[in-house]
């Protein structure tokens, strides 16, 4: 843990990662805490019908029953399992059930559809998933194909003790799928240093974490890095209790009901959570500390939480493939408007130009090789995994500027979509869409929002004879929905007669980004709501 009381600076030039030879993170996350302190609470679970509170000890008698049947069912080291449940106690032990095995977990999100799940299990070669009822009814297509799932809650296990592997930082633990600007899905795989990785820099966003009487939440998913490594895995290596909670939609009254019946403290809200709070007027006084990353949330944004939550929110910045670089700290430097924060120790963060050296310009923002929450590698992907790096930095995709040492973001590099707190990557939408029989060629980008940052717009051209209408436009909607994902449909649809080309043929993104950036600054002006498709 980071000592508080220290300078920035003397953090930073006093920091070193302390990677031992031997390093599991099912014993970092549980193990170690079950051996020194069994009754302390790991897991206030109110996913359930009544709040139950899992100590160290029941978590690990959890994780070694699940891992003793993932062993008899023939899973051995480097294998891939992937978990596919809500937030709850049973997907905190799977996780490290896999790693006490010595094997690789797949996290999944529970609204991605048919389409989306198969790709990424076949992608990573998984043969089983854990999973709660819901995703046993969203694996049926894959299942279909010779995969095998498990419910844990179905199961008796025996859970006596079970020796965690040996492991160390550099073998693969964890494999979690990203989306890009172009083709499918990538997993980034991570070794099991990642949690160590991510410890200095949770630490600093939540004021350091770790102080008597912290409790943390998050309403974002635990499939995602955000919720998983952000949250759950370093709340439990720090000894902090974790609060697990269904919320099939995030609203205000929910959050505030988690917020009192678990007694939290500490929460990471994703920016479009801030935005719902506020539109709906709340204050949450008792918090010590809230932090909020996926993108930026101005000064205004800022403001308003120091009046909601009676503290600074601090910002921090990273990505899947290396999270948690970048943070702010209100109790040891103060905020600026506009900027992420401050190197996290332990993590060189830079702005560089075309050729890799930094620069004091705009440039790409930049992580130096060497940081443990960097990962391994695309998954099966050399090719893509050396051209994320640029000599010895890789490079996130993002442009930036370094102000003093505060990194300043000017925006992204790539067609990512962000919305909602969620990385879409267009392509995946797009494929999906070019499916359906009455579409001829389509383009997806990410249109200006002021609740979700960006929504996603599907420009479509129809094949010949077929009409635009609003049917239509819910159909195609419901179609991404079902196979993709319930959270990457697109919001809008416009009809053109053709869409903006190179003359290779290839979509030209920047040219509809900028029609949508005008069309959002038209409806802002005019307070009107578009109609969900129209034909040009």
């Amino acid at each position: 843990m980071l000592t508080r009381g220290q300078s920035y600076q003397s953090l930073v030039t006093g920091f070193c990662w302390n990677l031992p030879a031997r390093l599991n993170m099912a014993a970092q996350a549980c193990d170690t805490w079950a051996d020194r302190a069994p009754d302390r609470v790991a897991i206030i679970d109110l996913s359930g019908r009544a709040r139950v509170d899992l100590t160290y000890a029941r978590l690990r008698a959890m994780a070694d029953g699940l891992a003793r049947h993932l062993a008899g069912q023939g899973v051995r080291a480097g294998d891939r399992v992937a978990v596919l449940r809500p937030q709850g106690g049973w997907t905190a032990a799977a996780h490290l059930a896999i790693w006490k095995l010595g094997a690789i977990s797949v996290p999944l999100f529970t609204l991605f559809g048919d389409e989306a799940l198969s790709m990424r299990l076949s992608d990573a070669g998984v043969g089983l998933v854990i999973a709660d009822p819901a995703g046993c009814e969203a694996l049926k297509t894959w299942l279909a194909t010779g995969g095998a799932q498990l419910v844990p809650e179905d199961l008796t296990l025996d859970d006596s003790p079970w020796a965690t592997a040996t492991t160390g930082p550099e073998e693969p633990a964890v494999l979690i799928y990203t989306s890009g600007t172009t083709g499918a899905p990538k997993g980034a795989l991570h070794g099991h240093r990642v949690l160590t990785g991510h410890l200095p820099g949770v630490e600093l966003s939540h004021d350091f974490l770790g102080q008597p009487g912290d409790c943390l939440w998050t309403p974002a998913d635990w499939a995602w890095i955000g919720g998983l490594f952000d949250v759950l895995m370093p709340g439990l290596a720090l000894g902090v209790p974790v609060v697990a909670a269904r919320m099939a939609k995030f609203s205000a009254t929910g959050c505030l009901d988690v917020i009192r019946e678990g007694t939290v403290r500490n929460v990471f809200f994703p920016p479009t959570a801030l935005r719902m709070l506020r539109a709906a007027g709340v204050r949450i006084p008792g918090l010590r500390s809230v932090a909020s990353g996926g993108e930026p949330l101005g000064p205004e944004m800022l403001a308003w939480g120091r009046e909601a939550f009676g503290l600074t929110v601090n910002e921090f910045y990273g990505q899947t493939e290396c999270n948690m670089v970048a943070s702010s700290c209100a109790t040891l430097f103060a905020t600026r408007p506009g900027c992420l924060g401050r190197a996290v120790p332990g993590h060189e963060v830079a702005v560089i130009d075309a050729t890799g050296a930094p620069t004091a310009d705009e440039g790409d923002i930049a992580v130096r090789r060497g940081s443990a929450s960097m990962m391994l590698g695309y998954w099966n992907r050399p090719g893509a995994t050396a051209e994320k790096f640029r000599g010895d930095w890789l490079v996130t995709g993002d442009r930036g500027i370094l102000d003093g040492q505060d990194l300043r973001f000017i925006g992204r590099d790539d067609d990512v979509i962000t919305s909602s707190g969620y990385r879409i990557g267009p392509a995946e939408i797009e494929d999906c869409l070019l499916r359906h029989p009455a579409v001829a060629t389509v383009g997806v980008i990410g249109k200006p929002d002021p609740l979700r940052t960006e929504l996603v717009k599907a420009y479509v051209v129809l094949k010949d004879g077929v009409p635009p209408t609003d049917a239509l436009a819910a159909e195609l909607q419901t179609f991404v929905a079902q196979r993709v994902a319930k959270h990457s449909y697109p919001r809008e649809i416009t009809f053109l007669d053709a869409l903006p080309m190179t003359v290779t043929g290839k979509v030209i993104r920047r040219d509809l980004r900028a029609r949508a950036t005008t069309e959002a600054t038209t409806e802002a002006t005019d307070n009107h709501t578009p109609a969900k498709e129209s034909r040009e």
